[in-house]
């Protein structure tokens, strides 16, 4: 920023100027129909001075006071100084007709109407004053610039032109304003959403983590008395063991009361166990005692899953059906699971809706919900609307960990949840 205010207001019309280029709006979108009216209005122009019977030169000249409104789209500020160049010229050197006599100030109003658009109002305000001072300063000493009047009526074309385009570019100003709030509202809403869903993923897979790490105590307390004799150093690393899963399950504690924190108070729901794909049969007649007709399929051998990735997959499907009951009244609804070898593909799919669905309040958190379990467990996942404009789910759960070094005693019952804890 200058240290002078004068400084500030010149800076902006100098061309190629460092600090006017920070200070410089953009260059204006026009509408499609209006995109070549400059251009429109330079030949219109040359068409006009051809029939008034000026020479070559005077011709030449407005030609070039007229092109500096095609300038003026891209360049503003050379394109000002250039058409004041050519206001002088023109009026000194070859004089406008009775006639014709404003045409040279309505082509510089409307070159500092576009200098408005895009240097700060102070600025284009020197610009017009300077406009003005010099048409009276020619008409004082004798040019050719038309009567008094035309001089009055030239500088209120001036002045019009400086509000005209101050007024658009404070619209343009407050346009992109308000786009950035509305795109930082709509980031932040979308981060603050992805966290709450997050912390109620942990909160639910607190319930799978401390099993594991209870039954880790156990055995560790429990291995000393199923072998006869044991050697003092086998002991000695249970004992830590069962300390430090102790531990562990005293910090899940902890973690759980912070998550829980914005919770008004702990009730009997808080502490029981998390569903599963076992309670698959239950959710699917609430959901119809609701008024959803869903049909279920399963392919491939059931079988029991790591709890993270059963309590992962109920969690899509009731979320899917339920998103399915709010936003598509009347449609019915199908669940596929497919248990694979290495992983669980599950889909949810409804129909086209049987009536119009009534407005639902709510943050959207479902889709995002979602996305986050599967990311967790490090799958696929898939939601869209479907050729027959109904809705689709597919997700894709890994069930078998990261495979890992382990040694033969441990091998025989790996941690499901080791790669579920990080998400």
């Amino acid at each position: 920023m200058p240290d002078h205010p004068l400084k500030a207001l010149t800076a902006d019309l100098l061309p190629h100027h460092p600090q006017a280029a920070a200070r410089t709006l953009p260059p204006l979108t026009w509408p499609r129909p209006l995109r070549h009216l400059p251009h429109a209005l330079v030949i219109l122009t040359a068409v006009a001075l051809s029939a008034t019977g000026a020479n070559l030169a005077a011709r030449l000249l407005a030609v070039t006071h007229a092109a500096t409104l095609v300038l003026a789209l891209r360049h503003p500020v050379q394109a000002c100084w250039l058409s004041l160049a050519c206001f002088a010229g023109i009026t000194v050197g070859h004089p406008p007709t009775q006639d014709n006599d404003l045409w040279v100030w309505v082509v510089h109003a409307c070159v500092l109407f576009l200098l408005a658009l895009r240097v700060p109002l102070p600025s284009a305000a020197v610009a017009t004053a300077v406009s003005a001072a010099l048409g009276a300063a020619l008409k004082a000493a004798g040019a050719g610039v038309g009567s008094w009047s035309t001089v009055a009526a030239g500088t209120a074309f001036f002045g019009a032109a400086l509000l005209a385009g101050a007024v658009r570019r404070g619209r343009r100003e407050d346009r992109a304003r308000l786009a950035e709030q509305i795109a930082a509202t709509a980031h932040e809403r979308a981060q603050r959403t992805v966290l709450e869903e997050r912390a109620r993923i942990a909160r639910e897979l607190h319930d799978v983590v401390a099993h594991h790490m209870s039954l880790i105590s156990i055995q560790a307390d429990a291995a000393p008395y199923r072998v006869p004799d044991p050697p003092r150093e086998l002991v000695t690393e249970l004992a830590a063991i069962r300390a430090n899963a102790l531990e562990g399950l005293a910090e899940l504690r902890r973690l759980l009361g912070l998550l829980r924190s914005d919770t008004p108070g702990d009730t009997p729901a808080d502490t029981t166990p998390q569903p599963s794909l076992a309670q698959l049969d239950a959710l699917l007649s609430q959901v119809r005692a609701a008024g959803l007709p869903v049909a279920a399929r399963v392919e491939g051998t059931r079988r029991p899953l790591p709890p993270g990735v059963e309590l992962s997959a109920y969690r899509i499907i009731q979320e899917a059906l339920s998103n399915t009951l709010r936003h598509a009244p009347g449609a019915e609804a199908t669940v596929q699971l497919a248990y694979g070898h290495a992983a669980l593909t599950l889909r949810v799919t409804n129909g086209r809706p049987a009536r119009p669905a009534p407005p639902s309040p709510g943050a959207g958190h479902g889709v995002t919900g979602m996305r986050e379990r599967v990311a967790m467990l490090g799958g696929d996942f898939a939601a869209g609307p479907t050729p027959d404009g109904g809705y689709e789910v597919t997700a894709t759960l890994p069930t078998t960990p990261a495979p890992t070094p382990t040694t033969p005693t441990a091998s025989a019952s790996p941690s499901p949840t080791d790669k579920d804890t990080p998400a």
